[in-house]
């Protein structure tokens, strides 16, 4: 965990290191369009202030945030990382409170259970240092560490596999984010570049772990995604990290599920001959 949460130490949290981040499972658990040629859309133009009041300490405070329907869709990475234009709007997917250090993904941040505000009272916000009110825009380090806290409080607050699972997932997202916007130029960019890439396979397997379990466990939707979905981030995912088995029989379902929509399962498709070219490219690998 130590590679997961580190960088906290800013908050005041020094002793979160060691926390686990998946417990063991009790089975009785539940751009502006068409702007003038003269206007440059920038990044701070797609966001405002948005007010928030905390579940946990009940003070109010505002929190960069997108405007709706203002960011413009690029694309998206073959696990769904979505790309936008002009704006990555992973940066601003943390909410957090800079007074008790309580932070979430926004689809969480409202709810909160009296036990779940208890541990984080007495293990994040006892230490926790307030924080300054965020710049015009953030920066990747700045919502790393944001989402480093997030998790950190996912894990106190003893969340459903999935949510911690999901947080993962998009900070490997954000350092692949950052790893395409730093500068070539500067001198240590290879070495930054692999310290990204290092980052992103970390969350991205605690990703992968944590999606199986809640996989196993939890009901759908999860984390606003139905069971195709979850499944194609599985297989996708596991194909990355050889697991062969994992990601074979999950993206066969898919490609031959009646109940799957089309592009869906399109995409499943390419995904299976991906896979099946690397087992062959592996195993005539392993004959030499």
């Amino acid at each position: 965990m130590a590679g997961l949460l580190s960088g906290l130490e800013q908050f005041g949290l020094n002793n979160l290191e060691d926390m686990n981040l998946y417990e063991t499972p009790k089975k009785s658990e539940e751009a502006e369009g068409g702007a003038a040629a003269v206007h440059t859309v920038q990044e701070q133009d797609l966001l405002f202030d948005k007010s928030f009041t905390c579940p946990l300490c009940d003070r109010e405070f505002k929190a960069r945030t997108v405007k709706i329907g203002k960011a413009k869709l690029a694309g998206s990475d073959l696990d769904l990382r979505p790309r936008y234009e002009q704006i990555d709007m992973l940066k601003y997917d943390v909410i957090m409170c800079p007074s008790c250090g309580y932070a979430a993904l926004s689809r969480f941040f409202k709810y909160l259970t009296s036990p779940q505000a208890k541990n984080i009272q007495k293990t994040i916000s006892a230490t926790f240092k307030p924080q300054k009110e965020a710049a015009e825009t953030y920066t990747y380090d700045e919502a790393l560490e944001r989402y480093k806290l997030a998790l950190a409080n996912a894990i106190v607050k003893q969340a459903k596999a999935s949510e911690k699972a999901y947080i993962c997932l998009k900070t490997a997202w954000l350092l692949r984010g950052k790893a395409e916007n730093l500068d070539p130029e500067q001198p240590d960019y290879e070495e930054q570049k692999k310290k990204c890439q290092e980052e992103e396979d970390e969350f991205l397997r605690n990703a992968l772990e944590g999606f199986l379990a809640a996989r196993q466990a939890e009901s759908y939707p999860m984390c606003g995604m139905d069971e195709p979905t979850v499944d194609f981030l599985i297989s996708v995912t596991a194909m990355r990290f050889e697991q062969y088995d994992v990601a074979s029989r999950l993206i066969s379902n898919l490609v031959v599920s009646k109940t799957v929509n089309p592009r869906m399962r399109d995409k499943a498709r390419d995904v299976k001959e991906m896979l099946m070219k690397k087992i062959k490219e592996k195993n005539a690998a392993s004959r030499k």
